[in-house]
């Protein structure tokens, strides 16, 4: 209530107005703070509360547009108070995103933290002396920056870290405060996460293109007509990010980044596009579930990964496969035991706690006994009683070879090289090559091929050349007389077909190019593949020069099999 006005000179229309709003807003902070009390695993448990707190949201959000003259004069309505709904809106979506990984509600997000920038929701906040308000703003930025990679609006991004770097320096400088550190920290993290593709394609006047690498219509190259594949689909992926010193932002490593874009379609806007502040629709999905479900792990305990594993293969539907991505330091054994069995290997690293930062303390105890912060290859044994598809992005993927098939299930592992040259070593900070290779192939390819940058055409020719290779290779493998029925049971799903191809392409560059000698630079496989017919075929070796003739590498590679033996 304003100025000497008392309760009493307010009409009784605008009074309830007022309360409403009050109620509204009370309501709608209790279930936002709720939100953070429910399991974070599981389909079924959270969608009723959500829904609810969608309801509120949405009556907040309209009842402030239509009383806004009311609650300005009455209430003393704030435009940061308005930008902080929105804010919550925007977080909302993000969530609804993280929980059903239909990437259509990025958008959605993307929209309402839009709007708070332009219209300046938080523009007054900077005159008010009350740092908890700045902060406010500081976060929204964050998040706002988080979704904006998402979606790769990289432009977008850069006037976002410049504006949020700005921010910081005011904040900073205004009030006397200990999070200083804790936002430079954020904002070099976002830099080097902006930075970390090793290849950018240029535009004639040298401006960088925003190339996506979600899955695409007609990028997944089709069965052949009347060929028989599994008609398994990926239904869950758990993706877990554990290495040390790679470049993350917000609990996103760029490995991690990067692998659940290859697991979702390039998003669409929600069929509902009328002016998007007014209506807050998450119930208007899409007819079927366009991506996997996914969990997304950063530096998980075993506690944590095996509670995410069992609650994803609780609820896998029938005729569905869990991949489970892991990118994770390697864990030695320490000992050498007579008989080898799936915990004989080591593994990789899983967090000690959720204090250590980076997990690097790894205990050594008598040499009999396994390491316990470390998921080994049998811890995975029980879940191969359903469909299981595992990468392994380590320096000891190879302890996973040592899988035995218990159950009869489709089971494939795509095991990353173990090491590497050292000019690929150097680069490691900014993602792994074998994961790049699963997300991008010609980024990866290129990135080995030592460019920097490539001519937006040249890039387009290469992945057209790049889709006919894909082509041959899917039918090198459905028509290998040799290969084990585990590929091909997979085949069928479109994300695994293309994962399945590009681990093909990756693992035959890789030992065509000069510089990959050793076969522990290798990626390899479980159950093996049948080399001759797919990763040392002739007619792919032969496309593999073609491509680096037209990058205008061909010296890097071998030109002939026998010259490299």
């Amino acid at each position: 209530m304003t100025g000497a006005e008392t309760e009493d000179d307010i009409p009784l229309g605008e009074r309830k107005t007022v309360t409403d709003f009050c109620y509204l807003l009370d309501k709608s902070k209790q279930l936002f703070n709720g939100l953070r009390d429910l399991p974070q695993y599981g389909h079924k448990q959270w969608q009723s509360y959500f829904g609810r707190t969608f309801d509120v949201y949405t009556k907040l959000w309209k009842f402030q547009q239509q009383h806004r003259q009311v609650l300005d004069s009455r209430y003393g309505l704030k435009r940061w108070q308005i930008g902080e709904v929105a804010s919550k809106i925007g977080q909302l979506y993000y969530h609804y995103y993280l929980r059903t990984s239909e990437t259509s509600y990025l958008n959605e997000a993307f929209s309402f933290y839009s709007a708070i920038r332009q219209r300046s929701y938080y523009f007054q906040v900077n005159k008010e002396d009350r740092p908890e308000l700045v902060v406010k703003k500081l976060r929204y930025y964050a998040r706002y920056i988080v979704v904006c990679l998402l979606l790769n609006k990289m432009d977008l991004v850069k006037v976002l870290v410049k504006e949020l770097s700005e921010e910081i320096e005011d904040y900073t400088q205004r009030f006397n405060t200990e999070d200083q550190l804790e936002w430079n920290l954020v904002l070099q993290e976002v830099a080097a996460f902006v930075e970390a593709d090793p290849v950018v394609v240029l535009n004639d006047n040298n401006s960088v293109v925003v190339t996506s690498n979600r899955l695409q219509e007609g990028s997944v190259p089709p069965l052949e007509q009347g060929m028989v594949v599994g008609q398994l689909a990926l239904a869950d992926a758990l993706i877990i990010g554990n290495c040390n010193n790679q470049v993350k932002f917000s609990e996103l490593t760029i490995d991690m980044f990067r692998m659940l874009q290859a697991l979702e379609r390039e998003p669409v806007n929600l069929a509902t596009q009328t002016s998007k502040q007014g209506t807050l629709e998450p119930n208007e999905k899409p007819a079927k579930r366009e991506n996997p479900h996914k969990y997304l792990l950063y530096k998980p305990t075993f506690s944590q990964l095996f509670t995410f594993l069992s609650a994803s293969f609780k609820e896998l539907p029938a005729n569905s496969v869990l991949l489970v991505y892991l990118s994770a330091t390697g864990v030695f054994p320490t000992g050498h035991s007579d008989y080898e069995g799936p915990y004989d290997f080591g593994g990789v690293l899983t967090n000690t706690n959720r204090d250590v930062v980076n997990g690097e303390t790894v205990q050594k105890r008598n040499q009999a006994q396994k390491e316990m912060h470390c998921l080994h290859p049998g811890d995975l044994l029980p879940f191969t009683r359903k469909p299981l598809f595992v990468i392994v992005d380590s320096s000891n993927s190879t302890a996973y070879k040592n899988f035995t098939n218990l159950f009869g299930q489709p089971l494939v592992c795509l095991l990353s090289p173990t090491v590497y040259p050292k000019s690929v070593q150097d680069q490691s900070q900014r993602g792994s090559l074998f994961t790049l290779f699963l997300y991008s192939p010609l980024l990866a390819f290129s990135s080995i091929c030592g460019l920097n940058s490539i001519r937006r055409g040249l890039w387009e020719r290469a992945q057209e050349f790049l889709r006919k290779v894909f082509r041959d290779i899917g039918q090198m493998i459905t028509r290998s007389r040799t290969i084990d029925q585990a590929f091909l049971q997979f085949f069928g799903d479109e994300f695994l077909r293309l994962l399945l191809i590009r681990f093909v392409f990756c693992s035959a560059a890789l030992r065509l190019h000069k510089l990959f000698r050793e076969s522990r630079s290798f990626p390899e496989s479980y159950p093996e593949l049948p080399k001759q017919d797919t990763v040392e075929s002739t007619l792919l070796q032969k496309h593999i020069l073609e491509l680096a003739t037209m990058l205008d590498v061909p010296s890097l590679f071998w030109d002939n099999a026998m010259e490299s033996y």
